[in-house]
């Protein structure tokens, strides 16, 4: 991998090989010192040919069939000319246990579909590295010509803050018949969502989905939306059969035209680029404070010390402050 250089893995990404595409990413990925200054020059010889695709962000409550949705969506896509990317952020998934590879079985017509690029998140680390690298490998796909780019969170909590921050359009899925609908819908995530989606009406559970999504109807009447030009809507649709998946894509493409006319999407868009370098930056600070042997071992005896109560929080953080000369 290291023998590639960016200038090459540029062009095999330029001309679409889904090969160079995910050695690529790997190398984004990697956490060695020189790998990541690869990646830099890379995804920087790339940046031109990134920021046409529509970037959407999907989370869901337990059950809500996200990836079965991804599936339906994915495919409905490809089946319209589109070319599309799934990544994951999952501060808590590994190699062999991440989201997306254990649900590529649920994506059955996506995951063999030659104009769809799945990938998981990096394994473990945390939730702003995981976000960071996401983003990059987001660019990539851009670059190799996916136009539309689907970021699932499989996390909880930061995670759908994360993955907001990085997309135009944030979905959040939702299914009926679970008690009383509107427990399963958190405050934060709520304010986040630019359309709320209910799953699974189809055969006798099509009444339910309804009922459902008059509920959170009404619940995103008294919350401030994102944007003063739109209001999320709420639909109803089944993953399983397929009924209502090209409504869901419609008022993501209705969404794009309104804030793209209003200047929002440009303006979302910027603010994600800044916020994006200060997780890194902050990412890049967090690691030096774990690498240096000096730190590290004044890290742990002020630790020691502030557990016992012998050392003031604001003390200790003072005293390594003045290590590392900040």
């Amino acid at each position: 991998m290291a023998s590639k250089q960016p200038t090459d893995l540029a062009r095999g990404i330029r001309a679409g090989d889904r090969a160079t595409l995910a050695r690529a990413i790997t190398l984004i990925e990697s956490k060695r010192g020189d790998h990541r200054g690869q990646a830099h020059l890379l995804v920087q010889e790339l940046l031109p040919l990134t920021g046409k695709a529509v970037r959407l962000g999907i989370t869901g409550a337990p059950g809500a069939g996200k990836s079965t949705t991804i599936d339906a969506l994915g495919t409905y896509l490809t089946g319209h000319g589109h070319k599309v990317a799934v990544l994951a952020v999952d501060p808590s998934s590994s190699r062999t246990g991440g989201s997306i590879l254990g649900d590529k079985t649920r994506m059955a017509r996506l995951a063999i579909d030659p104009n769809a690029f799945i990938r998981p998140s990096p394994s473990s680390g945390t939730l702003g590295g995981v976000a960071a690298k996401t983003r990059e490998t987001m660019l990539v796909c851009e670059a190799a010509g996916y136009d539309v780019i689907l970021v699932e969170t499989v996390g909880v909590g930061q995670s759908e803050t994360a993955v907001a921050d990085m997309t135009d359009f944030f979905l959040v899925l939702m299914v009926a018949g679970a008690g009383d609908e509107l427990q399963g819908l958190k405050k934060g995530i709520v304010e986040l969502a630019d359309m709320i989606a209910v799953n699974k009406a189809d055969g006798d559970n099509v009444a339910r989905a309804k009922a459902a999504a008059g509920e959170y109807r009404a619940a995103l009447h008294i919350l401030q939306p994102r944007s003063p030009t739109w209001s999320p809507p709420v639909t109803t649709y089944s993953a399983l059969t397929g009924q209502g998946v090209p409504d869901v894509w419609a008022q993501v493409l209705a969404h794009k035209e309104k804030m793209t006319a209003s200047g929002e999407l440009a303006a979302r868009r910027r603010e994600q680029q800044v916020k994006w370098m200060w997780t890194m930056l902050e990412e890049r600070l967090t690691a030096r404070l774990r690498s240096d042997p000096a730190v590290r071992a004044k890290l742990k005896t002020a630790e020691a010390q502030v557990a016992a109560g012998k050392l003031a929080p604001t003390l200790a953080v003072e005293e390594i402050a003045a290590l590392l000369g900040i």
